[in-house]
């Protein structure tokens, strides 16, 4: 899976995984707080760090399981795999919540969490256990982790870096009125290296190791912006041609 999908995630066939476990997100949950007890050890979070940091397990846990008791299927390996990149997203956060100067280790996180992307989508291929909630779940770790990142990192290079975060959900929530921005977009090379980009400058930006770190995440907001004013464009243009296509079969 990649990051950043501007729509919804396509409908896939479900496969047959079982009975939803609605106990496990909370098992999981449980190992986010022993994370962030780790990571309070190590590189210290402190009261806000640790808040969010549990704020982040507690709404993992409960909006997985109220979609897994809506599915008529569990968790399949892939998703374990995205709920294991979760975890690292939600250390990230609290780390940066919690004003952490332990880069290192933030970039650590991040960095694996982004690489784990590429992994459980090939486990859900390998294993035929892909599905509409895995997809969704994977789709929301990687626009959580993004706009993380972009906090971060405009805390050193200005409040425009927020966009990249932003974007995604700004997105989302003119889907809410404007129905046509909800229509599927087809498969997108240029879209998915535009996602993959975000996360990987945000990371090299964090790190503090790379000049010139304004000017590659400047570029990398341009290129997310031209991927959705294309996708918009093209959803605006199918919108238009299914309102005329109606109206000639009418006459």
């Amino acid at each position: 899976m990649t990051t950043l999908q501007h729509s919804a995630a396509p409908a896939v066939r479900e496969p047959a995984l079982g009975k939803p476990s609605p106990r496990e997100p909370s098992l999981w949950a449980g190992a986010q707080v022993l994370l962030l007890g780790v990571l309070d050890g190590t590189a210290g979070l402190g009261p806000v760090g640790w808040v969010v940091g549990i704020a982040h397990a507690v709404a993992t846990a409960t909006l997985l399981g109220g979609a897994l008791q809506r599915s008529a299927t569990g968790l399949g390996p892939a998703d374990r795999v995205t709920l294991g990149r979760g975890l690292l997203v939600g250390g990230v956060t609290a780390l940066v919540a919690g004003g952490s100067g332990a880069t290192a280790l933030l970039v650590a996180l991040a960095a694996v969490a982004l690489s784990l992307d590429f992994v459980d989508g090939r486990v859900a291929r390998r294993t035929g256990t892909a599905s509409e909630l895995g997809a969704r779940f994977d789709m929301e770790v990687d626009a959580f982790l993004i706009l993380v990142l972009s906090l971060h990192v405009a805390l050193a290079l200005g409040p425009w870096v927020l966009a990249i975060g932003v974007l995604r959900y700004a997105f989302v929530a003119a889907s809410w009125g404007l129905t046509w921005l909800r229509a599927p977009l087809p498969p997108s090379y240029a879209r998915k290296v535009v996602a993959a980009v975000q996360g990987i400058v945000l990371v090299v930006a964090a790190s503090g190791l790379a000049p010139l770190t304004g000017v590659l995440v400047g570029l990398a907001l341009g290129a997310l912006v031209w991927s959705f004013g294309r996708d918009v464009a093209r959803l605006r243009r199918d919108a238009a041609v299914r309102v005329v296509g109606r109206g000639v079969a009418r006459v």
